[in-house]
Order: C-alpha cells, then structure tokens, then sequence
C-alpha cells in the first residue's frame, strides 16, 4: 500500500490490517509523530488477556480493573502522556474464539471511543486490528502453550 491511504487512516484512526503490513503500519505511525505499540493478542484465550496485553505494550503503570471502562482510562492516560498521540497494532486478536468474539467488538467500540477522546484533546489515536480466528484446538495429552509463553520442563 502506497503511504498517502495509510496516512489517512491513521488520520481517521482505523487501519485496515488486511491492506497494510503491521511493519509499514507501525513506521507510518511513528512517522507521523505517534507513539506505535504492538499488543501482541495471540495467546490471549479471555477478555482479561487481551487487556494484560494491552497494558504491557504500552507500559501502563498504575493498577489496571480488567474491565473495559479500566481499558478506556488506560488508553486514555497513555494517550495523554503522548506528544503527538498513540497507535496501537493488535496482533492476532482471536476473534473466532467463542470467549473473545463479544469482547473483540467491546474492543473496538473502545477504541472508537479513544478516538473521539484523541480528537477533543489534541491528539491522535488510531489502532488496526489483526483478526486471527479461533485458536487451534489443543492436541489431546498437550498442554495449551499459558499466556506466559513458558511450559515447564517435562521430569522439572
């Protein structure tokens, strides 16, 4: 994709992770002045991980609810505390999973509402959600990798 669209979607503050790279989403992003995280979803199996991993990305210091208004004030918070504004890349959000399906649209509303937040506030916020459909079943006897990415050695 040529920079002039995705420049105005970062504007808008929706980028279509279909039409671009998250790597030229993420340059576009810091090339125009915004803070670029990637929130990497792809372990996340619950609403409450996918908000971990939204805290992570963007270094929220301060206690965070879990819920969705707690995720409106953190990204608010972080936004703020941006000179020019924040771009958020959610990488492999499942959002085929029965338990994210809901809370993926709960997500965006959020994120719109940030939006309006960047824009009464002189800021700019844009995200891009990267669907990944529903998590592989688990292999029977194995163990589902834990979000913490680690499995404890086998006779440890």
């Amino acid at each position: 994709m040529s920079p002039a669209p995705l420049k105005k979607m970062l504007k808008v503050g929706v980028v279509d992770a279909t039409a671009v790279t998250e790597t030229d989403a993420l340059d576009a992003a810091r090339e125009a002045g915004l803070t670029a995280c990637m929130v990497d979803c792809d372990r996340a199996r619950s609403r409450s991980a996918v908000l971990r991993a939204v805290v992570k990305a963007v270094d929220y210091p301060e206690f965070f609810g879990g819920n969705l208004d707690a995720l409106y004030d953190c990204l608010c918070d972080t936004l703020l505390d941006q000179k020019g504004g924040l771009f958020l890349w959610f990488r492999h959000l499942h959002s085929g999973d029965p338990a994210l399906a809901e809370d993926t649209v709960a997500i965006e509303a959020v994120c719109t509402d940030v939006i309006e937040f960047a824009n009464n506030n002189d800021r700019m916020f844009a995200y891009a959600i990267q669907h990944a459909g529903k998590h592989p079943d688990p292999e029977p006897g194995i163990d589902p990798t834990p979000y913490s990415g680690h499995r404890a050695e086998e006779g440890a």
